[in-house]
């Protein structure tokens, strides 16, 4: 449905955004990683078409969203990381101020209000004025406005920053909720909210693509560890680590060794050390990789 194909955009000759291309499938939650400044929310500024590029294309069912802008932008929803509402309005006035710009039928628009409001947790305070609510009910509201119009491709940027705990769970359920019927791209920094939300994740830095897939697959990029604590000499743990060649790295932490990789040889090899030379063995267990691992790897 949505293809990015060496997508660029320049600030101060700076390449921000770095020929970056990837796809998405209709129906798919994509997660869009990367540390700060890394071109996320400016990428999803040129796939809204609210910046041009200055390379690339983005094309939306095979139609370059450049050539018709207008057709493109009624079908996307975009939800930013600052939430622009009108707060001096209350939720129902917004809802149908949203309703009346996203040309949704006169006679039609009550319904459609209701069933966001219904869909979104917003009963409740459909008559209160914007200023008045929490951070949690304002995501809520931007969430309602976004996909008011029932957009094929919805783009979230950080929509959960600076939400307390409960707060995120809600949005992250609702998130999911809408997830099953359009195809959503969700810009974040908390990686268990990736994994917890997303079909798929692709990782940028400095504007360039380094990396894309499953959830599952991309953990494979970073290595698992065995956690072995043993009362013996650091030193000569270490100079007896040396010697098992299947050892990749070996690192001390807090009294405890992080050693990689964590395959049934090196398993082995440890339990086998320690008896030869009479180390007590005060823990011993798998450190499984994760994404915050495989994103730590790939951005440091």
């Amino acid at each position: 449905m949505i293809e990015v194909v060496n997508l660029t955009k320049v600030f101060n000759n700076i390449p921000v955004v770095d020929n970056l291309s990837f796809s998405m499938k209709r129906g798919e939650v994509l997660g869009f990683l990367g540390p700060n400044g890394a071109g996320k929310t400016t990428t999803m500024k040129m796939i809204t078409g609210y910046w041009p590029a200055d390379g690339g294309v983005v094309t939306i069912d095979d139609k370059n969203i450049s050539e018709d802008l207008c057709s493109a932008q009624r079908r996307i929803g975009y939800l930013p990381e600052n939430n622009p509402l009108y707060e001096d309005m209350k939720v129902f006035e917004y809802l149908k101020y949203v309703a009346e710009i996203r040309d949704i039928i006169p006679d039609k628009q009550l319904d459609r209000i209701k069933q966001i409001a219904g869909r979104c947790g917003l009963n409740k305070v459909i008559g209160q004025q914007i200023s008045q609510l929490s951070k949690g009910f304002r995501q809520r509201v931007g969430l309602a406005g976004a996909i008011m119009h029932k957009p094929d491709l919805l783009i979230l940027d950080e929509p959960t920053n600076g939400l307390d705990p409960n707060q995120i769970l809600e949005i992250r359920e609702l998130i999911r909720e809408i997830g099953r019927e359009q195809t959503v791209i969700l810009s974040t920094h908390i990686l268990s909210e990736a994994e917890a939300i997303c079909d798929r994740v692709i990782i940028i830095n400095h504007g360039q693509l380094v990396a894309e897939g499953r959830i599952e697959d991309l953990v494979g990029l970073a290595s698992s560890n065995w956690h072995w604590t043993v009362e013996a000499d650091s030193a000569t743990v270490r100079k007896a680590l040396a010697t098992c060649p299947e050892i990749i790295q070996a690192e001390e932490l807090n009294n405890s060794w992080l050693i990689s990789p964590a395959i049934p040889a090196v398993q082995k090899f440890l339990a086998e050390l320690a008896v030869k030379n009479n180390w007590p063995v005060l823990g011993f267990s798998l450190e499984q990789a994760g994404l915050e691992d495989v994103f730590k790897k790939l951005t440091r």
